[in-house]
């Protein structure tokens, strides 16, 4: 089976614990204006690979994976390309390397439910937590993002969770009071980590208060 992929990254350490290689699939549904990989949307194009092609490519790094390291597939987005994300799943679990799925969740299909069953770590990124807002940013439905969490929950994955904090978009205490709010909704012992990602000025002050209203214990952190 072959797969459309933008680009390959190895030993990255900020997509999933440990050390990693992050395998970024061509072609995204959504269109997020601040993407900051928007040749990663087009689904014609991309390097056609073969699964087989890629898991040789692994082989050669899983001693430098350690205990936690292994596979994140990002994008674009992977769901996009299930059947040969799951493809390349299965054959992970089948060498013992952690599979971690970085996505926006804005599929949920047979093909991503299955894609779930060999997947170790979800990490979410939750574009927005107003549906009004998340569509302005996206084009796309928060209520897509809700069913894809709500599938993870009934399953008992466990979930890193993700927003971008963008100044003058949604760099205020009220995003943190409707992203607290979300949060909430998901059983604590599947949150590993919350990460709010940005160079804001006030980025502290947002993830002191988020914490205050969440009364979340999990590890939050940013790329300031």
């Amino acid at each position: 089976m072959t797969g459309r992929i933008h680009a390959i990254q190895t030993l990255g350490t900020v997509d999933g614990p440990g050390l990693r290689t992050v395998i970024f699939l061509q072609g995204c549904p959504l269109s997020c204006f601040y993407c900051h990989n928007p040749k990663s949307w087009d689904f014609s194009k991309g390097t056609l690979m073969d699964v087989e092609e890629i898991i040789a490519k692994i082989l050669k790094l899983k001693d430098y994976y350690g205990s936690e390291g292994g596979v994140t597939l990002s994008g674009g987005e992977p769901t996009a390309q299930a059947e040969f994300a799951t493809e390349l799943f299965k054959r992970f679990n089948e060498h013992g390397i952690h599979t971690a799925l970085d996505t926006a969740g804005p599929i949920l299909n047979a093909a991503v439910k299955e894609l779930l069953n060999y997947t170790d770590l979800v990490i979410l990124d939750i574009k927005s937590a107003n549906p009004s807002e998340f569509h302005h940013i996206t084009g796309g439905e928060l209520s897509h993002t809700q069913a894809f969490l709500n599938e993870c929950i009934t399953r008992g994955k466990k979930l890193w969770i993700r927003q971008v904090i963008i100044e003058g978009l949604n760099d205020d205490l009220a995003h943190m009071d409707a992203l607290a709010k979300f949060v909430h909704g998901i059983p604590r012992e599947l949150i590993g980590r919350v990460e709010l990602l940005g160079s804001v000025q006030n980025l502290i002050v947002l993830q002191n208060q988020f914490r205050i209203i969440s009364n979340n214990k999990s590890s939050i952190c940013s790329d300031m």
